[in-house]
Formats: C-alpha cells, structure tokens, sequence
C-alpha cells in the first residue's frame, strides 16, 4: 500500500531535521521523500503531463539553451535580472522562442524569473555552464533520450529482450560517469589504507592505480581531500583518453589496456570506478583476472566503485543508471549476490562493502582468494 501524503509530510518533517543536524544520508532522503509526495498528490493526468511533456519539454530546452549560449548569459549577469529580449539578442536568436523557453524553465526551476520577461540564474543554470554539466546536457538528450524512445519499438520489432542484444563494445558513458565521480566517503577506510601502506616492501612506492579512471577526476578529488597522501596515484586509461589528461601534477597518467595483463606490481590499491557495469560478466572477469599477478597477497586491495542494486526499494538514481547502461550498452546494474559472484570467479573475495546513507554507489573492498 502507498504511504499517504500526511505520512510523507511527517517523514520529511523528521528528516528535515536530520538534515538540519547534517546527518549523512538525510540530503538524499529527503530528495525521494519529496518524489513520493508528488506522487501521492499528482491527479493521473497530472502525471501524464509531466511525464509526456513538462520533462521532455525542459530536457529540449536545456538542450536548446547551451546550444545558444543562455546559461552562460545569465551567469555572466550575475545577480542582476536580465531580460528574455536581451537573451534573445545575444544569442541571435527569435524573441518569441527564447521568451516561450525561458518561462518553461523557469517554471520547471532550472532558472529564476523575477518579473515581466526578467530572469537571473539559479545555482543549476550556472552549473550548467560548467563542461562537466553542460556535456551531460549534450550527451543525455542527444544519446540517451532517442535510445529510450525508440525502445519499445525495437523491443517489438525484435520480439526479445534486449539483454539478448550483441554488441562488439558497450557504450562509453564518460559524460554521465563525470556526474557522480568521487570515492565514496568513507574516510576512515582511506585511513586505513595509507596506514597499512609500505613504499619499501618491493620496492614500489605506488598508493592507488586508477584503472580506466578517464580523466582522473576521483584521483584529483582524492588527493584534495587528502592533500598528504603519500606514495604515487597512477592513471590508467586508452591512449586517446591519456592524451587529454591535465594530471596538475597530482598523478602520472599512463596508457593501458584493461584486458592487458596490468604492468603495475603490488600497488597498495587497484581501483576500478564504473567500469565494469559496462560489461558483461565475461568480460568482467577477465578485467578483473588480469589484475590477480600483479596483486600482492595480504598487502594489495581491490577497489571496486559501482552501484549495487538492492534487493528491496531501491532509489530511482539507482534504477535511472540501471536504464541507461541497459538501453545503451545493453547491460545493467547488479545486485550484490551478483558482484560477489563475479569477484570468486576471478579470483578474488570480498572483504568488505562501503555503503553511503542514501548514496547510489557502494565501494566494495576485495583481496585475493
């Protein structure tokens, strides 16, 4: 039975003042107790119309503002209102359009409206000017949105399910990956692993490789948390990867394949942040088996970064990355049993799971069987 909107109101009133006290998880919680409430109060047609055109309305509209340059536009004004007509002129484009697309953003909170066709930006707008945001604009409308909508009909026309689909390489979703980066935060465990870390054993003084870590934002996260982190961070990513890497001195970033045996003996820590859920269980374990030689026993971990989906209730940033990897790389998220069976095959045995109240990524902490 759904929850009534006066057991929502009181849910959140509870943890509103968890989140007042800072509590980890309240944040998130708060952000699916006020989904249910839209829920429970929406009239059906109510949520057809933001499911069927309020959503893909703003979506086109985000799109259609970087492409114009809007958000930069409101950001460069600052604090002072800026008129849909003068965003209009600085963006060449047609006064009626831009005034018609500013009042549904705003309206859907993406920007603010403070009078008759006067607009400011919002803390959103302005961090969609941002390259990491702003391609995340680009890559979800013009990749990911035609992949959902033409999903039902492929599903007809091939009258299976879509995890039957072959494909030579799953989808690279570096854009989306850019939007959740960040070790989960368990401080202590960062802790743990600087404590049991010996540069002189082997001879190797490297803390952590970043195995297909991209552009090594969670390297440089890392290391800005944890400015005296001692022994070296590697990055370990394809060629054309590497070459438009800006390593700012934190990490030595070097090419490598990870279906290559890895050239990186007896590291403190091999980390693997949302790679593996664009493969298949296959290919996984041979990721993952070409780590075992260079692992030393009793000393190296395995770090592997990735949503794990709950047997009950899970969170729609949950499901919503579970759908993604599934209409573009016909893959999926997986349940722990799943990851856990995948890591013995391997070789490895998990250790120990880092869950983050409310987060949608668990750090799973594994050595050598």
């Amino acid at each position: 039975m759904s929850p009534t909107p006066e057991a929502i109101l009181a849910q959140l009133q509870a943890t509103g003042s968890a989140y007042s006290e800072k509590k980890p998880g309240a944040r998130e919680q708060l952000l699916n107790l006020a989904h249910s409430l839209i829920s429970s109060l929406e009239l059906p047609s109510e949520s057809i119309q933001r499911i069927g055109w309020a959503g893909p309305a703003r979506a086109a509209h985000c799109r259609m503002a970087v492409d114009l340059g809007i958000f930069e536009s409101l950001k460069d004004s600052g604090e002072v209102d800026i008129s849909g007509k003068d965003l209009a002129a600085k963006a060449g484009a047609d006064e009626t359009l831009i005034a018609r697309t500013l009042k549904h953003l705003a309206a859907m909170n993406v920007v603010a409206e403070t009078g008759a066709d006067k607009y400011v930006g919002t803390p959103l707008s302005n961090a969609l000017t941002e390259p990491k945001y702003r391609d995340g604009i680009i890559y979800t409308y013009d990749v990911a949105g035609p992949s959902f909508r033409g999903l039902p009909e492929y599903l007809k026309s091939i009258k299976a399910s879509i995890l039957r689909m072959a494909r030579s390489k799953p989808a690279l979703l570096r854009e989306i990956q850019q939007l959740h980066v960040g070790v989960p935060r368990r401080e202590t465990f960062v802790e743990r692993l600087v404590q049991g870390f010996d540069a002189d054993t082997g001879g190797n003084d490297v803390l952590l490789v970043d195995v297909g870590g991209g552009l090594g934002h969670d390297l440089l996260e890392l290391k800005e948390k944890h400015p005296s982190l001692p022994g070296k961070l590697i990055l370990q990513d394809r060629p054309e990867v590497i070459s438009a890497v800006s390593s700012e001195g934190v990490f030595e970033a070097t090419a490598h394949d990870f279906f290559a045996p890895q050239p990186v003996k007896e590291a403190r820590a091999y980390y693997l942040h949302s790679v593996l859920h664009d493969w298949g269980d296959d290919d996984c374990v041979r990721i993952l088996e070409q780590l075992r030689p260079a692992i030393r026993s009793g000393y190296s971990k395995l770090l592997v970064n990735e949503i794990i989906v709950p047997d009950r209730n899970p969170t729609w940033p949950v499901t919503s990355m579970d759908q993604i990897v599934f209409v573009l790389g016909a893959m999926g998220e997986r349940t722990q049993a799943r990851w856990e069976a995948i890591l013995k095959r391997a070789g490895f045995k998990v250790v120990h799971v880092y869950n983050y109240e409310m987060g949608s990524e668990s750090l799973i902490e594994a050595e050598l069987a």
